[in-house]
């Protein structure tokens, strides 16, 4: 199957799968309902608004950091995958909607409601692979992202479900975009 083809299918089993555990434990668990885990309610301007913001900004911060000559030699998959997509503007904002709201119904509706910021903050980035013995420096990039991960854990808790969604959405995109403009150009050396 074709790289972007696999990444499409990626992304919609991220965004209809991903939150399918998190609603079946709050509906039979805290009898919550499909709008309520939804959270239409937090569904505001300018929750969503500061979302986006606080996602551009981490965004610029850790790609603008991981262009030091030691993250280079991290092997960061995603980036590589990336690169060797095909993928296009339209393709990346799919695909960042779909990790936006399907990851934060995951992990910020339903496993920090029941492990807490810090611990679900430790597992999400885990997941991702961005912590690692082998080779140990990968963590460093685990450890770049995780403030920005405990920022999308605490802003659920103030501002609602929509402004996780958006900063996620929004920091994935931007990296996205670096990257995609990144493959258009020769990479120069530090």
């Amino acid at each position: 199957m074709p790289v972007k083809k696999q990444l499409y299918l990626m992304g919609l089993m991220t965004l209809l799968i991903f939150p399918i555990p998190s609603f079946v434990a709050l509906y039979f668990l805290e009898d919550i309902k499909l709008t309520t885990f939804l959270a239409f309610k937090d569904f505001k301007i300018q929750n969503i608004a500061f979302g986006g913001l606080t996602g551009i900004s981490y965004a610029i911060f850790v790609y603008y950091i991981t262009r030091h000559p030691i993250f280079r030699k991290i092997p960061l998959n995603v980036e590589e995958l990336i690169r060797k997509s095909g993928i296009n503007l339209p393709d990346a904002i799919f695909l960042s909607f779909c990790a936006g709201l399907g990851e934060e119904l995951l992990f910020r509706s339903g496993v920090q409601h029941y492990l807490g910021i810090i611990l679900t903050s430790i597992i999400f980035v885990a997941v991702h692979g961005y912590f690692s013995l082998n080779p140990p420096l990968k963590s460093l990039y685990g450890l770049l992202v995780l403030p920005f991960i405990l920022i999308l854990g605490f802003g659920f808790n103030q501002w609602g479900l929509w402004f996780a969604v958006s900063a996620h959405f929004f920091y994935d995109l931007v990296l996205f975009s670096f990257i995609l403009k990144e493959k258009k150009l020769p990479v120069d050396d530090f």
